[in-house]
């Protein structure tokens, strides 16, 4: 799609950008269809407008993905947003076009309905995963979507703080108001430097999604083949999301006892010296994130380290 300059804001990254929209739109009382596992920061950046989050579970063997017929029960004369990521943080999945043309048909429905669409890991798909944005695949509803991207991961641009949002133009005019009385625009040398990323020779990307689907075939691997962990297999962004249930009642060597994903995280990094984010910190209990942001070595000896930790704990 064509965007005019009129419906493009700049922020100080992606993160940034959706707290903008959603402060902009929501009131006390709208509620916002959020599928779990999420991001962490959606559902609290909800609550700080005064709206509120409805959380629905995806299921792993949903491939965590909300499918139309269950967001149709959810949509309500209150919801006023629903919340779409992909390739997802924390679980790597993405929606195929047709999928997204599922969901759309629904959304088509309700016309009171507004779309975030988090794309900021657009680039990073694997195995010819072909990405996907809703406002792309059904142009009718695209007056109602709000796309967010960014130059943090696909350009490794992270600590630049720049991302970028699309809408029609009286929603971009009132995420500027809310940004014009909270941090105004961006550094802007690190606007400067993101027009040089976008502008300038797309090749790497590319070259870097090989790298990064050689770590995720190596974590997968090496996490499936750990007893009574199940792994399901991303189809982009960098993260690894694990199932970790077997453990839970199980005893540590010091006696205490695996009560749910924040202690079994909390065993790995004073067991195994390995940091990972409990399943619970993105609506869904029972799994725990990898990052594959790291080297093979690293990421190797992260999992090995998981396995002989889990290997320790008792029934």
């Amino acid at each position: 799609m064509l965007f005019s300059q009129e419906q493009i804001l700049v922020g100080c990254g992606a993160k940034h950008l959706i707290f903008n929209a959603l402060f902009a739109c929501l009131n006390p009382g709208d509620e916002v269809i959020i599928p779990a596992p999420y991001w962490v920061s959606y559902p609290d950046m909800v609550k700080l407008t005064g709206a509120e989050p409805v959380i629905f579970l995806c299921t792993q063997e949903d491939d965590f993905k909300i499918k139309p017929q269950k967001l149709r029960k959810l949509i309500t004369s209150k919801t006023k947003f629903f919340m779409l990521n992909s390739p997802s943080n924390p679980t790597g999945i993405a929606y195929t076009r047709e999928e997204i043309k599922e969901i759309a048909s629904v959304l088509l429905e309700h016309s009171h309905v507004l779309i975030l669409s988090d794309d900021i890991y657009e680039s990073m798909c694997f195995d010819g995963f072909e990405f996907s944005t809703i406002a792309s695949v059904e142009p009718k509803l695209a007056d109602r979507v709000i796309t967010i991207n960014g130059v943090s991961k696909s350009y490794s641009m992270t600590g630049w703080r720049i991302g970028y949002a699309a809408a029609n133009v009286d929603i971009i005019k009132a995420m500027s108001k809310v940004q014009s009385q909270s941090t105004s625009n961006p550094c802007s040398i690190s606007q400067a430097a993101a027009v040089e990323a976008l502008t300038g020779p797309q090749d790497f990307i590319s070259e870097n999604n090989k790298l990064f689907q050689k770590r995720r075939d190596l974590v997968v691997g090496m996490l499936n083949n750990i007893d009574d962990i199940t792994c399901h297999k991303p189809d982009g962004a960098f993260y690894a999301f694990a199932n970790c249930e077997a453990f839970f009642g199980k005893k540590r060597p010091d006696g205490k006892i695996i009560n749910g994903s924040v202690d079994f995280a909390d065993y790995l990094l004073n067991e195994a010296l390995v940091a990972v984010v409990p399943g619970a910190a993105f609506g869904a209990e029972g799994f725990f994130r990898v990052s594959y942001a790291s080297s093979e070595d690293l990421l190797s000896k992260a999992c090995t380290r998981i396995a002989e930790a889990c290997s320790k704990l008792k029934n």
